[in-house]
């Protein structure tokens, strides 16, 4: 056993000692927590028994009917049925009639009901369902917030109604009493031009009600999206649930179109219930001290055009030493908009899928400031994208026209190579074939590599369009020629059939550019040489690609599809311009014939393959002596 062994083996060692040392430590954390936690629900239980008892002493009308085997209701005809708390107060609380009250800037408008002191109903100003209707991204009664806090009893502020003390189009205060005179306030404020709801939850004169070994508090928040834009795949793709770490440059996620949970034992700062183009944000600025997430998608065919259910189950941190206590907390309930999102600092923006830190950084740095750049001289979508493609081509010419120069000399010299390809047909001959190739790229100054490393370096670029088209808010419902919108698919022809993996529809711009890209296809593979081994390879380039392309952006972005469209186009343009205007056939022949015969200088490249080729051939001399 060397030392590099002895030294893995070690390391190894102290990694499982430190984990089984964490693991144990965190066991005893849970344990410890889980028996103060059934220490409280037993104190819970017997405060709960002993006020029942009391209660029914002091209320024995209530209890009247049982001796006579009758229900409550019996005795107090039309009255329901309804929870019975310790505090005369929460049972007053319980049994009161809800009312509506609004927040509304010039952005959003906020209905919250005094049942539970919660959102009742959020619309987005400036915005339209597909169908061009009001924009709810929370429709009314599909939003359930509590907050639930052991006051001598278990109690959730969903179940009660709580007065109004302030209500105005920017502030509303509301209060929920308790007999001893302290009270339980939420107040929220919107401020003008913002998406942006301030919260504060305060817990005042609560010291004699929340006993001071309680520490903890929880936020029950569950929200049905509906469903907002044109295409349900796309929609579906793009909506998931994002939550953010404190002081974590990165933004996390689960969802992506599929049913999920995931459960935060960490502090987590925000989560988002983001829908393709609109979020509701919730974030605490003392951050949760645990999170649950849910997420579930409904079905396409849903009879409420729901998109997904999303719930959260929040602990937070309480301290009641004081008469007063304040948790802060904010929503953000606006679109997706980059620079909307940037200017809260808190990383919202990065809920927008544009990609990983290099295609990311690509659209921060350079593409949305060109796009914003344009958008505010023009205002037609469709030029803008024209005008971006043309630029983007500009930008990488320099290694663009390189790798089209190199594909057009290999055009003129593919007779050469067919030529070599019939001299050494034996798959033993390929190091020899190889060895011929490499000197004719060499007479004819073409760099083999010429034509790969300058398109390998383009697909950053091309992932971070198609991954900014469909993300991008400002093409929601932006028209150009026959696309009605260009954040989702152009519809020409309404199927009355589904096609697998296709869809029930055909996308006139799809369509172009798979046939675009079977013509520039078409034209490359004219250089690709006559070898067997060669025609799986132009197959796919000429038949499967444009194919696969057309079934993959049929249910796209038709602005998505208009850009690689473009963008095929201009790429035909410069290779026929390289090809018709630059290559010089007659001085590459001459080339060729000035050269033939002649030795030339060997690249370290070269005197590697001739090192490799003369083993190959003494190995296998050597098997055929064996053999023998």
């Amino acid at each position: 056993m060397n030392k590099n062994s002895v030294i893995g083996f070690i390391l190894i060692g102290v990694i499982l000692f430190g984990f089984s040392w964490y693991q144990s430590r965190q066991y005893r954390k849970q344990a410890e927590y889980q028996a103060q936690l059934d220490s409280l629900a037993l104190v819970q239980m017997q405060e709960q028994m002993r006020a029942d008892s009391i209660y029914r002493a002091e209320h024995p009308e209530l209890y009247a009917a049982d001796s006579l085997g009758t229900s409550a209701s019996a005795v107090a005809p039309g009255h329901t049925a309804r929870p019975i708390y310790k505090d005369s107060s929460l049972n007053v609380a319980s049994n009161a009639d809800a009312s509506m009250h609004v927040l509304s800037n010039d952005k959003v408008e906020v209905t919250f009901t005094t049942k539970g002191a919660q959102p009742y109903s959020v619309m987005i100003k400036d915005y339209m369902t597909y169908d061009s209707t009001a924009l709810y991204l929370i429709k009314p009664d599909m939003s359930e917030y509590g907050v639930t806090v052991y006051a001598r009893e278990s109690i959730n502020t969903k179940n009660f109604v709580f007065d109004v003390t302030e209500s105005t189009d920017s502030t509303l205060v509301m209060r929920l009493p308790f007999a001893n005179g302290g009270y339980i306030e939420q107040k929220y404020t919107l401020q003008p031009g913002s998406y942006m709801v301030r919260n504060e939850l305060s817990f005042v004169g609560m010291e004699e009600v929340i006993p001071r070994n309680v520490t903890m508090f929880d936020i029950d928040w569950s929200v049905v999206i509906p469903r907002l834009e044109k295409g349900y795949n796309n929609e579906l793709q793009y909506s998931k649930l994002n939550y953010r770490f404190p002081d974590d440059k990165k933004v996390h996620d689960i969802g992506r179109g599929r049913d999920a949970d995931k459960r935060l034992d960490a502090r987590v700062s925000w989560f988002a219930f983001q829908q393709q183009f609109f979020s509701a944000i919730m974030r605490a600025e003392n951050d949760f001290a645990s999170t649950d997430l849910k997420v579930k998608f409904f079905e396409e065919d849903d009879p409420q055009r729901d998109l997904m259910a999303c719930s959260a189950s929040m602990r937070c941190d309480l301290d009641v030493n004081s008469s007063k206590v304040t948790v802060p907390f904010e929503f953000y309930f606006g679109p997706n908009d980059f620079k909307t999102l940037k200017s809260y600092d808190q990383k919202y923006e990065k809920i927008i899928p544009l990609g990983g830190w290099l295609v990311g950084w690509i659209s921060r740095i350079a593409i949305i400031p060109c796009f914003d750049f344009f958008g505010k001289f023009i205002s037609s979508y469709g030029i803008i994208i024209l005008l971006m493609t043309i630029l983007i081509k500009l930008v990488v010419s320099p290694l663009t026209i390189k790798s089209y120069i190199s594909s057009a000399k290999m055009n003129v010299i593919r007779p050469e190579v067919d030529k070599l390809n019939e001299k050494y047909p034996k798959q033993e001959d390929a190091m020899k074939k190889q060895q011929a190739m490499m000197n004719l790229y060499k007479r004819a100054g073409i760099n083999p590599m010429g034509g790969c490393l300058p398109m390998l370096l383009q697909f950053p670029i091309l992932f971070a369009m198609f991954r900014f088209f469909p993300a991008s808010i400002e093409l929601r419902q932006q028209s150009f020629l026959w696309a009605d919108d260009l954040s989702a698919y152009d519809s020409i022809l309404d199927l009355p059939f589904r096609i697998p993996l296709y869809g029930d529809h055909v996308s006139l711009f799809a369509l172009l550019m798979a046939i675009s890209m079977f013509v520039y296809s078409k034209m490359t593979s004219s250089q690709m040489s006559n070898d067997p081994n060669m025609a799986g390879m132009k197959f796919m380039s000429v038949w499967l690609m444009p194919i696969m392309m057309l079934f993959i952006c049929n249910n796209l972005s038709s602005g998505l599809s208009y850009y690689y469209l473009l963008s095929n186009l201009i790429t035909m343009l410069q290779t026929w311009f390289v090809r018709r205007f630059v290559v010089d056939e007659k001085k590459i022949h001459a080339q060729l014939a000035a050269t033939e015969g002649k030795p030339l200088p060997k690249s370290k490249w070269q005197q590697r393959l001739e090192e490799a080729q003369k083993m190959q051939e003494k190995a296998l001399k050597e098997q055929q002596k064996r053999r023998r």
